[in-house]
């Protein structure tokens, strides 16, 4: 899974958009061109104005940006009415170019912010809640408040080299008190609409926050600085500066985000469903539009993960049978291996070092095969990290964060190793592609790197980027990684039933109105997953609705596009070629996908 919360415009929603571009007189087009270079500049300095955690994901945080080093976004009610106007704003500044006189690269880059924009202006104008733009209806849970990104940003994306770089530090951690305020009263707002957590939510949320109170000493927090700090030589007793920050002012403001949710608990429900919050069944509606970029309906969302759900079990049947596994469902025979010690990394610090060693050097064995597939490779290394151990208890299994602008922090795969039983040896080669190479850091380091608008080359979109992830474990197995590892390859077909029964009960849970519980024993009964990995996967899609259903969507599209080039060119059709094109042409909604392919057709032709 990538990160969204470092990107522009993250999982957004889905408009009617421009297909092939149109011709174009001549003469036209240089003018109309670099009027949207110079707003779309624009537009992206406005982002870095209003986002200093941007500004230090992509290395930025020096020289005229500097004070960026020093900042958090804030989140008041009176910010996110500014995020909201802004958008609203670009969105009517976009909307003054002529679009019919755009061709190639900047027709798509028109169309691709455009496709954003008016995305989130539309969420804005349907929704009271959700913040800007679609995603998650609650400001606060197991996966959306500053209480659960912050510390891991602090430790993992804040640079410290000079006294300077610590003094900023312990400005942000101040900051991170006012943060935390701001969300209280955001969410104690939202509640008042109707908008709280469902109870198995603010539990998980709560035992999260809690965790997060430590003595200073043992707090991430206050120790990250100082570590680092004395490892620099730095002078200054940092610890005691960011202790007093903690003591005095953070922990208290933890306390009353604690007490708000603790509040909440009484009065919570327990269904898991956002068809139960105001308007909930038409922000789904557009959630799911907005994560897969289609206009596919909750049930053809439902009906497609059952037929791959079918059309993958076979094919692990056969992999099952032929290696001795033939007693019970493929579920059930996926969830046996799943406990099978002898395929289980010591849960040890030792193992887990072991574990991230392995999938290094996976990765550097991938890399070298990679030539042969991709004319244009990422410059940007790639590196696998543990998830930091105080916020491993709510994150995914697994997620990737962007390398910086400059280099000087390469792209990292995290993993989540809270239990190595959850992540046997069989599953790990496919979740190294899909969030590594050729998976997530094939597709990011290479849009970074490319010829686009910043605004561009900092933006995400689900639908494209999680489906070439998948599809990127798809053409893995193409390659021959698992010519002689059966079970490699079954956990290639593992992953991709786990995306099958995404759409499953993703929809199940909020167009259906199942329960948690049936969600949680249908996506294990689906994949094979342990009970503990699909509540986490449930509770998850709980708070993020549809999110999770571009993986498999965006994949079959570009598994889909691809064919159609083959096709289409018959001995013309060159792999790396097609890769550069779906590739260099940066995130894009698929419908614009799709024209882009179109055009690489037509100049493969010529």
């Amino acid at each position: 899974m990538f990160n969204r919360r470092q990107m522009l415009f993250g999982a957004a929603g889905a408009m009617a958009l421009t297909a092939a571009p149109r011709a174009l007189a001549q003469g036209t087009a240089p003018q109309a061109e670099q009027r949207l270079n110079t707003m779309l500049e624009a537009f992206y300095q406005e982002a870095l104005d209003a986002r200093p955690e941007l500004v230090t994901r992509l290395g930025l945080d020096t020289g005229a940006r500097a004070a960026a080093k020093s900042q958090l976004s804030p989140a008041s009610a009176e910010a996110m009415a500014r995020d909201r106007a802004r958008t609203a704003d670009q969105l009517a500044r976009l909307e003054t170019l002529p679009r019919e006189e755009l061709t190639g690269l900047a027709a798509v880059n028109y169309d691709a912010v455009h496709y954003g924009l008016a995305t989130r202006a539309a969420s804005n104008r349907l929704f009271a809640y959700g913040g800007d733009g679609p995603g998650s209806p609650y400001v606060l849970s197991q996966l959306n408040g500053a209480y659960q990104d912050v510390p891991d940003f602090l430790g993992s994306q804040h640079v410290i080299e000079t006294r300077a770089d610590a003094e900023a530090y312990l400005a942000r951690l101040e900051a991170f008190a006012t943060v935390l305020d701001q969300e209280t009263e955001l969410a104690r707002a939202e509640a008042a609409m109707g908008v709280i957590p469902p109870d198995f939510v603010i539990e998980r949320a709560l035992t999260q926050m809690n965790g997060l109170k430590t003595a200073p000493a043992d707090s991430p927090l206050v120790t990250s600085v100082a570590e680092r700090a004395r490892a620099r030589g730095l002078e200054g007793d940092f610890a005691a500066a960011a202790s007093a920050i903690y003591t005095d002012k953070v922990a208290p403001a933890l306390d009353r985000q604690i007490a708000l949710l603790s509040s909440w608990a009484p009065q919570a429900v327990h269904e898991a469903g956002c068809w139960r919050l105001p308007d909930g069944e038409a922000f789904y509606e557009h959630s799911l539009r907005a994560s897969t970029t289609t206009t596919l309906s909750a049930e053809e969302v439902h009906q497609l993960g059952l037929e791959q759900a079918r059309e993958l079990s076979a094919r692990a049947e056969v992999i099952l049978q032929a290696q001795g596994y033939t007693q019970g469902s493929v579920g059930e025979r996926i969830a046996a291996l799943f406990k099978d010690p002898q395929y289980h990394y010591p849960n040890t610090d030792a193992g887990k070092v072991e574990l991230i060693e392995s999938l290094n050097v996976m990765t550097e064995a991938m890399a070298k095969r990679l030539p042969d597939y991709f004319g244009t490779l990422p410059q940007a290394p790639v590196e696998v990290r543990r998830v930091p151990s105080f916020i491993e208890a709510g994150a995914p299994g697994g997620y990737y964060n962007q390398p910086t602008l400059d280099g000087s922090r390469p792209g990292i795969f995290w993993i989540n190793l809270r239990d190595t039983a959850e992540n046997p040896t069989w599953t790990l080669p496919t979740l190294t592609y899909h969030e590594a190479l050729p998976g997530h850091h094939m597709q990011l380091a290479l849009q970074q790197e490319a010829d686009l608008p910043m605004i561009r080359r900092a933006t995400f979109i689900s639908a494209y980027g999680e489906g070439w992830a998948l599809y990127a474990e798809e053409l893995a197995k193409e390659m021959g990684v698992y010519e002689d590892n059966p079970l490699g390859e079954l956990g290639y077909l593992q992953a991709a039933l786990f995306r099958a029964a995404r759409l499953v009960v993703d929809t199940g849970l909020h167009a259906k109105r199942w329960s948690r519980e049936q969600a949680i024993e249908t996506m294990s009964s689906i994949d094979g997953s342990p009970i503990s990995s699909s509540t986490t996967e449930i509770e998850r899609y709980a708070v993020w609705p549809a999110q999770a259903c571009s993986y498999m969507v965006g994949k079959l599209t570009w598994l889909r596009l691809r064919d159609k080039a083959r096709q289409a060119l018959g001995p013309r059709f060159d792999m790396a070629a097609f890769h550069d094109a779906g590739l260099l042409s940066g995130a894009m909604p698929l419908t614009v996908l799709e024209a882009v392919i179109d055009n690489h057709i037509a100049a493969r032709r010529a």
